[in-house]
């Protein structure tokens, strides 16, 4: 039998063939923390008694969230960033670099048929470059961050077909925003979407972000656009 997007990377990623429903551990290409989830992070990946990182080449953090911080509570979590990247030699992107999201596409660090994780929930936005990419609590994500793996639940795979053209004024988010109305935020709970069809063949790199970035408000894990256009990547 034929295999999804999400079995076919992390088949890859687990060294064997897997199917919906498996429980894998894999490999992880690459894994990262915002100011937001970065301090829980750290506090746990200190509690495993690790002396350094899997790769710092496959681990930053972004504070963007709370940029420039609001209050002193903030400011100690960014100083604990900082001094933990230092102590680690971490790439850290500082207050004004720019959203995590952005600067992960932008970096280089990622590319089509990685397995990423965040901790953030709108990690799921990579799935635009056909990457396998999730979010994960603090704690999921230090695990990785000292072992470069981490479990999996291969997830079953939805197809959406979106055909015709866009009429003038309707854009991307309107599509997935119908689309997680039919679906509902539950509808597609732990599960890969995969979107075809001319719509999506149509549709600029910046629009298949946003038809990413919003799959996990219908609950799913990842999602993949795989019929990108040359002019969509130059």
């Amino acid at each position: 039998m034929r295999q999804t997007i999400a079995e076919k990377i992390l088949s890859n990623h687990t060294g064997r063939a897997v199917s919906a429903g498996e429980i894998v551990i894999s490999s992880v290409d690459f894994c990262f923390g915002q100011d937001g989830t970065s301090s829980l992070i750290i506090d746990n990946f200190e509690k495993l008694g690790v002396p350094r990182v899997f790769d710092n080449s496959k681990f930053s953090m972004f504070i963007d969230h709370s940029a420039p911080s609001p209050n002193i509570g903030v400011s100690t979590i960014h100083k604990r960033m900082r001094e933990f990247a230092a102590k680690h030699s971490l790439r850290l992107y500082d207050a004004g670099c720019g959203i995590c999201h952005q600067l992960m596409v932008e970096s280089g660090n990622i590319t089509s048929g990685d397995l990423v994780l965040g901790a953030d929930s709108h990690t799921c936005t990579y799935g635009a470059l056909n990457i396998l990419s999730t979010g994960v609590g603090s704690t999921d994500l230090a695990i990785t961050l000292a072992s470069g793996k981490n479990w999996f639940k291969v997830p079953e795979t939805i197809k959406i077909v979106v055909e015709g053209k866009l009429p003038v004024g309707v854009y991307s988010k309107d599509v997935i925003l119908h689309i997680i109305k039919d679906i509902t935020s539950k509808g597609a709970n732990y599960m890969a979407l995969e979107f075809y069809g001319n719509a999506i063949k149509k549709m600029s790199l910046s629009s298949r972000f946003t038809m990413a970035n919003m799959v996990v408000e219908m609950g799913a894990n990842a999602a993949f656009l795989k019929q990108i256009r040359k002019s969509s990547i130059g």
